[in-house]
């Protein structure tokens, strides 16, 4: 006999428990089953005051955050209406069936105010790379450093030419993105990045760079920095810059340097593209960090004419000296030029009756070859580049790579929401908490027992 729904008559009582209707298996009891907020309310306590009514509890509001940001919903807005409709997510965050939702603009005020200060959601980050090392998903020894282009909030059609551009009238009646801009202009990642004026500035995202990096149209867009280990792929730092390689690099020196600091943590080898293969970053790499770098070198030395390059002269490190192909020598002042490069000149006597002059230097009196400061870094990192681990590290480094492709199709952060160097910030430290914690759920994480029986 086919059944039918009663609607007639409601029941007067209806025993329930959220524990039981979430699923072992859903993701947001494998997060909950590695995740602790326990300490929150301690490291924010002191931001907030003694009088007055009581606020949104903290860790509600950062644990719903972290669920907007696993499961994608890129709307605060959108998040409160999932969170309302959907048990696993109220269980997650300890809400009951009858608990009220805080509303959307909650989370502005807080982040703008009480989260910005304490810098809360750095701390939730290191806290939850401490659980990856404690289960033994960071191995420590081979560490890998890519960015990637985030799209910002910012209209092209309304920016200006960066000449046209005035910071000090700009900030008369600057918004909270152009203080905190403003408020960067020293910073390595930001406004000391580069000296070289941008074409065009957004008035409203003015940290914001215009980049036609991706081979496209240009766009205004933040670099989204990772540190990862290569074991498991954790994530162990995240630093948003402006969308430069000189702001990437430097971001890729306070990774790493902040990650030993907090961590105990320094690499055996750091695998990374060209970008970081300049040779000021070799030396900081190789003589400074004491790091194998494998990294390609850039190098420009190669001519593609059929002419002789750097690579046809023998440099003799006892006297200082490079030996041409007929064995003459060229010497150097010791100036250096252009901060890093030493140029080495051949006597023009010596290269004006040369055979090879014609292949060698033919319009010029003399053959010079400038050789950087650092060359021996670029040495060091060249003499890796043809073995096995430098290999392996280049397979090792399709894991930063796979990440970003993670972060912006599944977790679809392809284009912020927030603006400023904060904003984007508090975003890529958010997606990276929420990237790490599924890591987490995946290999370490368990289905919990049967729970006990409901309770009315």
């Amino acid at each position: 006999m086919m059944g039918r729904l009663n609607h007639e008559q409601g029941q007067l009582f209806y025993s329930f428990s959220l524990e039981q209707v979430v699923p072992d298996d859903h993701l947001a009891r494998k997060i909950a089953a590695v995740l602790d907020l326990s300490w929150v309310r301690a490291e924010l306590a002191p931001h907030y005051p003694n009088n007055g009514r009581p606020s949104i509890d903290p860790e509600l509001m950062i644990r719903m955050l972290i669920i907007g940001y696993v499961f994608a919903i890129r709307s605060e807005r959108a998040l409160c209406r999932d969170v309302q409709v959907n048990l696993a997510y109220r269980w997650f965050c300890g809400l009951s069936i009858e608990d009220k939702i805080p509303d959307h603009s909650a989370f502005s005020r807080a982040r703008n105010e009480r989260f910005r200060d304490s810098d809360i959601f750095r701390r939730v980050f290191e806290r939850v790379v401490e659980t990856c090392i404690a289960a033994g998903l960071v191995g420590g020894e081979g560490f890998a450093v890519d960015a990637s282009l985030i799209v910002a909030d910012a209209n092209k059609q309304r920016s200006i030419r960066g000449a046209e551009w005035n910071k000090e009238r700009a900030a008369k009646e600057a918004s909270r993105a152009v203080r905190e801009y403003l408020a960067t202009l020293d910073d390595a990642a930001f406004g000391a990045a580069s000296e070289v004026t941008p074409k065009f500035v957004s008035p409203s995202d003015p940290a914001a760079q215009w980049t036609g990096a991706m081979r496209g149209p240009a766009f205004f867009a933040y670099a989204d920095n990772y540190l990862v280990d290569v074991k498991f792929g954790v994530i162990v730092d995240v630093e948003a810059t402006r969308a430069i390689r000189q702001a990437e690099v430097g971001a890729a020196k306070t990774m790493i340097g902040r990650t030993e600091e907090r961590f105990g943590l320094k690499p055996e080898r750091l695998a990374a593209d060209t970008a970081y293969g300049s040779a000021a970053t070799l030396n900081w790499i190789v003589n400074e960090k004491k790091i194998a770098p494998h990294i390609p070198v850039i190098d420009k030395s190669k001519r593609d004419d059929g002419s002789l390059s750097r690579e046809n002269f023998t440099f003799d490190k006892v006297r200082n000296v490079y030996v041409c192909p007929q064995g003459k020598l060229l010497h150097t002042t010791g100036r250096i030029h252009e901060g890093e490069t030493l140029l080495y000149r051949a006597c023009t006597s010596d290269c004006g009756r040369c055979p090879l002059k014609p292949k060698c230097c033919p319009k010029a009196a003399e053959r010079k070859i400038p050789r950087s400061i650092y060359e021996d870094a670029r040495d060091a990192t060249r003499a890796l580049i043809d073995t096995e681990a430098f290999e392996q590290s280049r397979r090792d480094r399709k894991r930063v790579e796979m990440l970003f492709a993670h972060l912006k199709r599944i977790l679809r952060l392809a284009r912020l929401r927030l603006r400023g160097p904060r904003g984007a910030q508090f975003e890529f430290t958010l997606a990276a908490i929420a990237q790490n914690l599924r890591r987490l759920a995946k290999l370490v994480a368990r289905p919990p027992p049967i729970a006990a029986a409901c309770v009315a």
